[in-house]
């Protein structure tokens, strides 16, 4: 009987540790795809910051705004919009490498959906980093109303 009770608990504890299958679940992110994703460490500014949706396009840098991310070596950024007609506000996530069939896709998940993430398009040559996403990639507050509406993102990085 201790036998069976012993497979029964060591059964229970590995149900308990194993992953979930969700597909929406982020697990061990992979860090290392086209180039590792520490490359990115460091201060970057924006040169774009295209927000866009339904026709309607919002570059906040060519309309004489600034944005700003700080990434730490773990793909963990920070993100700081200055739109020249609202407040400021910070937006914060991960990047990694999403694999699906067999090829990697630059994907970010953002702390303020934990579990979700989206993949864009990148470019990156050491000093200029560029990712754009399609639609539902981004949010943005086109009208200034305090929602903010999905849209697809354009963005375009130097580093500082």
């Amino acid at each position: 009987m201790k036998s069976f009770k012993y497979i029964l608990f060591i059964s229970l504890l590995s149900l308990t540790f194993s992953c979930n299958s969700d597909d929406d679940e982020v697990g061990d992110l992979l860090k290392d795809g086209r180039f590792p994703i520490s490359e990115l460490a460091g201060t970057w500014e924006a040169t774009k910051a295209q927000f866009s949706v339904g026709g309607v396009s919002v570059d906040v840098v060519e309309n004489g705004g600034t944005a700003r991310m700080s990434v730490q070596s773990n793909g963990r950024f920070t993100m700081t919009l200055d739109p020249v007609d609202r407040n400021a506000y910070t937006v914060s996530g991960e990047m990694f490498w999403e694999e699906w069939q067999q090829t990697l896709y630059f994907a970010i998940v953002w702390d303020d959906y934990p579990g979700d993430w989206d993949t864009y398009g990148e470019t990156f040559d050491g000093t200029t980093l560029s990712f754009n996403g399609g639609a539902d990639t981004g949010e943005y507050d086109f009208d200034n109303d305090g929602d903010m509406e999905s849209c697809s993102i354009h963005f375009i990085l130097v580093r500082s």
